[in-house]
């Protein structure tokens, strides 16, 4: 049997590690930022882009890692949304909501606020977390009383996600969220990135990033990385949808597994990582209400991932 998942520290931050049963693969996660991935190793390779670090992350949404964006996944077009039958102000002076860089809400809620209560587990390559939203502070910015769990496990060269939100009794949740992993292929620099996209057709976004409500052919599944820069919405193909880059005969993959009909890419240039974000609902959903799922009260909606590493070719 494997050992029990090992408690640590990441800059200050209780941090839980689990690792593949052969020791080759690990995960490290922080409950009391959100549940964060902030490492994820494969044969001594960090396949992660770390950024500004915990810290910042924590206390400033500076995302990194693999942070879970949540409740609502990307952007919001104003400081406000309707659904699931409610009206929701938020302040634009509110410190607990991240801003883009044009002062729109991103990627829900500061991740500080979102400590997860982690369960007892007999295995050392699995986690599980819950978080309840029933208090008045988080209740105040998201008006839907439920509970998300988190499972994590690794295996040989690949890390699998899966989270379920579980409505409560009092109405219907709207589900926004999604993940947003910085991903890189060890020993290749970004300008080797061969890009392969899982998706179906590109959501139009407009000069704020923001969805349009149109939908626009692709201009090519698979493209060089090299001087292309990315922050681009589209509709997931089919589950197991699959998005990948392939350098030096590896490939590094994000497999949306169940749950994830849509997708954003975000490869800045200069910058040597890609995002492969999988998305329950398009950005600014809880507007739109395009794609927007409701899970009535008592039910649960689950959504799952992986990230894998194999040799390419």
């Amino acid at each position: 049997m494997s050992a029990p998942a090992a408690p640590g520290s990441a800059e200050g931050f209780e941090s839980i590690t689990v690792a593949s049963a052969d020791g080759s693969t690990t995960a490290e996660f922080v409950p009391a930022a959100n549940m964060l991935c902030c490492s994820f190793v494969v044969d001594g390779d960090e396949l992660l882009d770390r950024r500004r670090g915990v810290g910042a992350y924590a206390e400033q949404g500076k995302t990194m890692g693999i942070p879970l964006l949540y409740p609502w996944a990307n952007r919001l077009e104003r400081f406000g949304y309707e659904a699931a039958g409610k009206e929701v102000t938020l302040s634009t002076e509110d410190a607990r909501i991240p801003r883009d860089g044009n002062g729109l809400p991103i990627h829900g809620v500061l991740p500080g606020l979102l400590r997860w209560e982690p369960e007892e587990s007999g295995t050392g390559d699995a986690v599980a977390a819950r978080l309840g939203w029933r208090s008045p502070e988080l209740l105040g910015l998201f008006p839907f009383a439920h509970e998300v769990r988190v499972e994590a496990s690794v295996g040989e060269a690949e890390l699998t996600i899966a989270t379920t939100v579980t409505a409560g009794d009092d109405g219907p949740v709207p589900v926004s969220f999604g993940y947003h992993p910085y991903t890189r292929v060890p020993g290749a620099g970004r300008d080797d990135w061969q890009v392969t996209l899982g998706a179906s057709a590109q959501i139009v976004l407009d000069e704020r990033w923001i969805p349009t409500g149109e939908r626009a052919p692709i201009g090519g599944l698979s493209f060089p990385l090299a001087r292309a820069s990315l922050d681009d919405a589209y509709d997931a193909a089919a589950a197991p949808a699959t998005f990948a880059a392939a350098a030096g005969g590896l490939k590094l993959a994000v497999e949306y597994l169940s749950g994830y009909p849509f997708a954003q890419v975000f490869a800045p240039p200069g910058q040597e990582f890609i995002c492969f974000e999988p998305m329950t609902a398009p950005t600014n959903a809880l507007n739109s209400g395009d794609g927007l799922t409701l899970v009535a009260p008592g039910e649960s909606y689950r959504a799952e991932f992986r990230i894998a590493l194999s040799r390419s070719g």
